[in-house]
């Protein structure tokens, strides 16, 4: 997904990193508000952030320009919500760019505004619904996982269409989706299984976070 240093034109960078400072912005206050009532949020908040880099960090070769790997943004999402998931897939990015030469710090914009906004509220809009359906945590949090990384990158391939849209932009999208979903359809899988797996333990570990943070309800904590 990380869009290669100087590969996007500077007016699509420019408009990516505009949308991308708002939400972030925002996402800081949340941390704020988060961090001031719950004290107990904060080891939560570094393995979500941890869990974004090391996995957004195993990368495979895909699309020119952009490369194939896991996002780790659907727990954050579900843990703490998008905004905050941008603070912390940011954080991620700019580790990456600065220590990997994974991505770069002028396409940072659309770096997060992928895997740190549009994948991630995507996947808390799958979330809410499942939940609001009462499937159960573990499968609404698979397919969370699985839809904050497909949409990642349907966002990027997006990206990468406006700025390069070719003779017909729609055409050069679907060409970036094709590539990029040989090897991203079976990560999202696995990258959903292992998101679930994440959560079920932190159920069992912590329910009490969980419910402070209104991730479940509390009558949900006595049946796990």
């Amino acid at each position: 997904m990380h869009i290669m240093e100087g590969y996007l034109p500077p007016f699509w960078c420019a408009v990516w990193y505009v949308l991308a400072i708002i939400v972030v912005a925002y996402g800081v206050y949340q941390i704020k508000k988060i961090t001031e009532s719950n004290d107990e949020a904060l080891p939560l908040l570094a393995l979500s952030g941890a869990f974004i880099f090391i996995l957004s960090s195993l990368k495979l070769p895909s699309v020119s320009g952009s490369c194939s790997h896991p996002c780790g943004n659907g727990l954050g999402t579900v843990l703490f919500g998008p905004a905050v998931t941008a603070v912390l897939a940011t954080l991620a990015l700019l580790f990456q760019a600065l220590l990997l030469a994974h991505g770069g710090l002028t396409v940072m914009g659309a770096n997060v505004f992928s895997m740190g906004i549009f994948g991630p509220f995507c996947g808390y809009l799958v979330w809410k619904a499942l939940r609001s359906m009462n499937v159960s945590g573990s499968i609404a949090m698979f397919f969370t996982a699985l839809v904050s990384d497909l949409l990642t990158y349907v966002m990027t391939s997006i990206e990468l269409a406006l700025a390069f849209p070719g003779a017909n932009m729609l055409t050069t999208l679907a060409a970036f989706l094709s590539i990029f979903a040989v090897t991203q359809i079976p990560l999202a899988i696995a990258e959903g299984l292992l998101t679930s797996i994440i959560y079920d333990y932190i159920v069992k570990a912590r329910p009490d976070i969980l419910v402070k943070l209104n991730v479940i309800p509390e009558e949900e904590v006595g049946a796990n």
